[in-house]
């Protein structure tokens, strides 16, 4: 499995939004079929911070994930709303290993 983790942190005046916009993102990206996860966190000391913790079955399927419609509306859709830029943090999964174990 393929994982990656993206540190946002979002300008105060468009939390709100930013939150919306990727709940739409997230059940989109659930939907694809090379998608096992896609959680959004937000950090308990910064409410503006946020974590994104994404699992593709390969490195392919994260690629495929960023040139979709929903990825690409909400990457222009959020672009101004940065505090910041993105960091993102790709990883190989050692555990667990089995696809079934990350949907549960």
């Amino acid at each position: 499995m393929y994982v990656v983790c993206v540190t946002s942190k979002v300008k105060e005046e468009f939390r709100e939004e930013y939150i919306a916009e990727n709940h739409k993102n997230a059940r989109n990206s659930r939907k694809e079929p090379g998608n096992l996860r896609f959680d959004v966190l937000q950090a308990e000391d910064d409410p503006n911070q946020f974590f994104f913790y994404e699992v593709y079955r390969s490195k392919d399927d994260f690629v495929i994930h960023q040139q979709t419609p929903h990825y690409l509306k909400w990457r222009d859709t959020v672009k101004e709303w940065m505090a910041e830029p993105r960091k993102g943090v790709k990883h190989n999964s050692l555990f667990p290993v089995e696809e079934e174990q990350w949907r549960s």
